[in-house]
């Protein structure tokens, strides 16, 4: 039983070692990884590279799944792209096993005292995350040292061989078996070593460790699929693809198993070094099977998960807050800052919507308007609650800094719908029902002061987005320009009115307060820029600064 806890124990270790250095290197490299994967799938070679690159390092075929999978469901990287990508970070995975079937036990004191030093006296910096990455490396090969001691001791009981035994009988048991592990341990990386460890000490036979390892792989693209299920359409589709490629490879080479070992275990007497070569050549084989195939798998996939159906069924929901990247916080940020996008989208739609109420008084389009800011509200409260759940302690200063961009940003344009909505109730109740028009020099005004507003809610999106400097500039003229209109227009408002133009008179209360609200929304709109400037150094006290924090 103590030798059996032991055991346990190990695999426990392994595990937790595993996931130290996935969510450190991810944490340490994310931006800059993600950037890797963008600019590396010009070609279907330069993208298994990068996924051969990218999944090394990271050691997790899924984590890299889960970063292509978020490009694709944001239009970034295209389906064929993102699955040739996975068939690199498939033959990364292996690469690493095989370093890790190496003895280099005595490397793992060193990693986890380097690890602990560094991750205690920095650790809320990049240095302190590197540490724990070492603190994790350190602990996956003093778990594996610790799992071929604890089975030595193990295979020497007799009803521990029984049950082993029992594998033998049917390799698809064994398929099953190892699919079942890799998803329990959320790595196929852990179980492949794991397996290797047990063959090497003799623990199960080699031909056992083939189908484990089959199984294993198996596995990692089921839990890729799992993990994905609750994210759009986009983002599902990888994954699926790349089980489809595993499904494939998995039948070419199930039969392969006893050439394997007929033809390769003289040349490798080592049973572990057996195992994890014969892992590494799956996933080559894999590689070369299905690079051409990337094309035909991607129509294939989007044939099974169509985007124009699931996009038409999901109306304005959220549409990039993909749960599976909280685990990566840069990732997580890059999703919520497009969600803030897309509810900005939103917004356009209803001030567009709205110009053309106050033009055709429209009724029926008021109302479907009206129902919009329901939606914006909506996406709000999710941006809002997907940002609660990204960890504030994995992000460095920058990242820091754009969470907090992203919170206000979806916060001003919650209120910009909301200021919408009412306007439009007033359009409703004081122009509408009641028969009644603007003049036609106040409907210019108006006209012109919307298309500004509409100019401005653009560049407000690309600044919030890039972080141009420049452009965050501009828009904080436009703010004094919009400003500068609006004085000018409610003075040529009462001239109107001093003049007893009877349009004007009827609409005053309404036109005044219409083109009040639009300087509102402008305000929140520019605030944008604010941030970008201090954070560059180019806000110096000013008056535009003053009126900011009058608003």
């Amino acid at each position: 039983m103590k030798h059996l806890l032991n055991l346990l124990a190990a695999v426990a270790l392994l595990i937790w070692g595993t996931h130290l250095v996935r969510t450190g290197i991810l944490r340490v490299f994310g931006a800059n990884l993600r950037q890797l994967i963008a600019h590396s799938v010009s070609s279907r070679f330069t993208a298994v590279l990068s996924g051969i690159g990218v999944t090394a390092v990271v050691q997790s075929s899924t984590a890299t799944a889960l970063i292509v999978s978020s490009f694709v469901g944001q239009g970034l990287v295209g389906l064929p792209a993102a699955l040739a990508v996975m068939l690199g970070a498939d033959v990364g995975t292996s690469v690493m096993a095989v370093v890790f079937s190496m003895d280099l036990s005595w490397l793992s004191p060193l990693f986890i005292f380097v690890g602990v030093v560094l991750f205690i006296s920095r650790k809320d910096t990049a240095v302190g995350r590197v540490g724990r990455v070492l603190i994790g490396l350190g602990l996956m090969l003093l778990a594996l040292r610790l799992i071929t001691e604890s089975t030595t001791v193990l295979t020497q009981s007799p009803t521990v061989r029984t049950l082993l035994g029992a594998l033998t009988s049917d390799l698809l048991l064994e398929i099953f078996t190892g699919a079942i592990l890799a998803i329990v341990a959320y790595s196929s990386l852990a179980t492949v070593l794991l397996t290797a460890a047990l063959a090497g000490s003799g623990g199960i036979p080699a031909d056992v460790a083939l189908g484990l390892v089959l199984g294993a792989n198996l596995g990692s693209g089921v839990l890729a699929v799992l993990t994905t299920m609750k994210s759009n359409v986009q983002t599902r589709q990888v994954p699926l693809g790349n089980l489809f490629f595993k499904i494939i490879c998995v039948l070419i080479m199930t039969p392969l198993t006893g050439l394997w070992l007929q033809h390769v275990r003289p040349y490798v007497p080592e049973t572990a070094a057996l195992v994890v070569l014969f892992h590494l050549a799956f996933n080559i084989v894999v590689g070369i099977v299905c690079i051409g195939l990337t094309g035909t798998v991607a129509r294939t996939v989007q044939r099974l998960l169509p985007v124009e159906k699931a996009q038409a069924a999901a109306g304005t929901r959220p549409q990039h807050l993909d749960p599976s990247a909280l685990a990566t916080p840069s990732l997580a940020i890059s999703c919520a800052a497009r969600e803030a996008l897309h509810q900005a989208d939103v917004v356009e739609s209803m001030l567009l919507g709205l110009h053309k109420v106050i033009r055709t008084d429209d009724l029926q389009l008021a109302e479907d308007l009206r129902k919009l800011d329901d939606e914006v509200d909506g996406l709000y409260s999710a941006i809002k609650y997907y940002m609660t759940k990204i960890s504030r302690e994995a992000l460095d200063e920058r990242e820091g800094r754009r969470w907090a961009d992203i919170i206000s940003f979806t916060i001003n344009m919650e209120q910009i719908g909301d200021i919408i909505e009412r306007v439009l109730i007033d359009i409703e109740d004081k122009k509408i029902k009641k028969g009644r028009q603007f003049s036609e020099a106040g409907m210019e005004e108006i006209n012109e002061l919307h298309a500004r507003l509409i100019d401005n809610l653009r560049l407000a999106m690309s600044v919030f987005l890039n972080g141009s400097v420049r452009d965050a500039q501009k828009l904080l003229e436009e703010k004094a320009r919009f400003r500068d209109l609006e004085h000018a227009y409610s003075a040529t408002h009462l001239a109107r009115l001093s003049d007893n133009t009877v349009q004007s008179i009827e609409t005053s209360s309404l036109h005044i307060d219409l083109i009040s609200e639009l300087k509102r929304i402008n305000s929140l709109l520019c605030s944008v820029a604010y941030p970008i400037l201090e954070s560059a150094g180019a806000l110096a006290p000013s008056r535009l600064r003053t009126l900011n924090e009058q608003s």
